[in-house]
């Protein structure tokens, strides 16, 4: 039974229930089952499809006719230890240092308004779709969009002693400031206030083993980029422009800030390329040539060029990332930047890997 059990996973926690000491006690008699399923807090958001899929599992076993669930809360010491065991050997800090398997990809822009948040929710969702396990960090705190863009503005994040577990959306798990206020509300604050932010989202924030981790930065070179150049050094960034000079002249600064701070500007995207007409031509509203002339300034490829898009609006507004349709321009360019990041990994050079010698 207990192997049963073991195939249902908590949706915020992702892993076995079995593994987090949710089940302490399971009882046959005859063909009943009766199981004591042990929620991580009381309202758990995901009681009813974790009981849901407890039943079913347990129902699937041969012989079982009957499967009764008593639903309860865990103890006080069981969940301390269950979030000693989340935070694992770090109680300080946080678990992306450079010895970490994940990749980091902080996604900046010298100014605002090129798409940077778009093209960051976009390229996580299109990440994930490759089967990769990938968090979203919305480091824009004053003016975060990301849970809009992906369709879960109104989802609040769940807090297990001292443990946030992030919402997911399209298999990304997402945090960002606007899940802890309202959305009509400004966000005003000065450096400190911003630093421990991002700190926090970093060490507090649940995310689980993750292939990647993506920052959607604020535009500019402020508070919030020296930040994650402190806390995370050895991250990689990519540099969003469009093909416009005013925005290109700029974006070059985000990423020599980057570089200061001792992180890898890896590629330039430029975004807004140009709109496809009818007739087959393109029509240039931005101008041409800003992503190449920043690319070629940073001596960086130019990964991509994302045409506009009429559907990549609508489905920033809608919740709906595009690269979930395939057939838009955009989304493709899109999903074709995201397999070129993926093939590209994170070499294991100048790491620990955890191994001892016996």
């Amino acid at each position: 039974m207990r192997q049963a059990l073991a195939r249902v996973i908590d949706p915020e926690i992702r892993r076995p229930i079995t593994e987090l000491d949710m089940v302490p006690r399971v009882r046959a008699q005859g063909d009943r089952v009766d199981i004591d399923l042990r929620l991580t807090i009381v309202g758990c958001p995901a009681a009813s499809a974790i009981e849901r899929d407890v039943r079913a599992a347990a129902s699937g076993v041969d012989g079982v006719g009957e499967v009764a669930v008593d639903v309860g809360v865990m103890d006080a010491a069981t969940r301390d230890a269950l979030i000693a065991r989340l935070r694992g050997d770090r109680p300080t800090g946080h678990p992306f240092t450079a010895d970490s398997l994940t990749r980091i990809i902080a996604v900046t822009s010298g100014k605002g308004g090129v798409g940077k948040s778009t093209l960051t929710a976009n390229l996580a969702v299109a990440l994930a779709g490759r089967g990769l396990r990938v968090g979203l960090i919305d480091a824009d705190v004053f003016g975060f969009s990301i849970p809009g863009l992906l369709g879960i503005a109104d989802a609040k994040p769940t807090q297990v002693g001292g443990l946030i577990m992030p919402p997911r959306a399209h298999g990304v798990a997402v945090i960002s400031i606007g899940m802890f206020v309202d959305a009509r509300t400004a966000v005003s604050w000065r450096g400190p206030m911003l630093h421990r932010t991002v700190q926090q989202f970093l060490t507090d924030v649940h995310f689980g083993d993750l292939d990647v981790l993506l920052l959607d930065m604020p535009p500019g070179t402020g508070d919030v980029a020296i930040s994650a150049g402190q806390l995370l050094p050895h991250a990689e960034v990519l540099v969003v422009t469009t093909p416009q000079q005013a925005a290109a002249d700029v974006a070059e600064r985000s990423g020599l800030v980057a570089r200061q701070t001792g992180q890898t500007v890896i590629g330039v995207v430029e975004n807004m390329a140009g709109l496809a007409q009818p007739d087959g031509s393109v029509l240039e509203l931005f101008g041409s040539g800003g992503g190449a002339e920043t690319a070629a300034r940073l001596e960086v490829p130019l990964l991509a060029q994302i045409p506009l898009s009429i559907a990549l609006r609508e489905g920033g507004d809608a919740g709906e990332p595009i690269v979930l349709r395939p057939g838009d321009a955009a989304g493709d360019a899109i999903t074709r930047l995201a397999g070129e990041l993926a093939a590209r990994g994170r070499g294991l050079a100048g790491r620990k890997l955890g191994l001892s010698p016996r």
